[in-house]
């Protein structure tokens, strides 16, 4: 048994100035931008959303501008196993997840727990 839930949006911008990027969603959206404090994390922005709406991450990246979605589970392997099973394939491993592309094209991650209420508002999968 595992369990998975969307996790956030992540909003890929071709940039090298992710606070200018976030700077124009968090106006859209009505957020405060929140910077991530690891070294590691120095292209992202965290859009500060209300505690029951998916969380939004603005990345600076090097490919062309879009988004996509993240899947938050306690057990990614087993995650990524059952997703395989619908039709998706792996792409990349990045750190503790697994970028993946579903049977249609589309680019989501699917990575270990984002937020404190996962357990009680996921999915469970036997």
């Amino acid at each position: 048994m595992h369990r998975s839930r969307l996790a956030q949006v992540v909003i890929d911008c071709e940039t090298t100035d992710p606070d200018w990027a976030a700077q124009f969603w968090a106006q859209a959206l009505g957020c405060r931008i929140h910077r991530l404090h690891s070294s590691g994390d120095a292209m992202y922005r965290q859009l500060l959303t209300h505690e029951n709406q998916p969380c939004v991450l603005v990345q600076a990246v090097e490919h062309a501008s879009r988004m996509h979605l993240d899947i938050e589970t306690d057990d990614v392997e087993a995650e990524v196993v059952r997703l395989e099973q619908l039709g998706a394939a792996r792409i990349a491993q990045v750190k503790q997840w697994w970028v993946m592309a579903a049977p249609t094209g589309q680019r989501f991650c699917v990575l270990p727990p984002q937020r404190p209420d996962f357990p009680a508002h996921s999915n469970v999968w036997r």
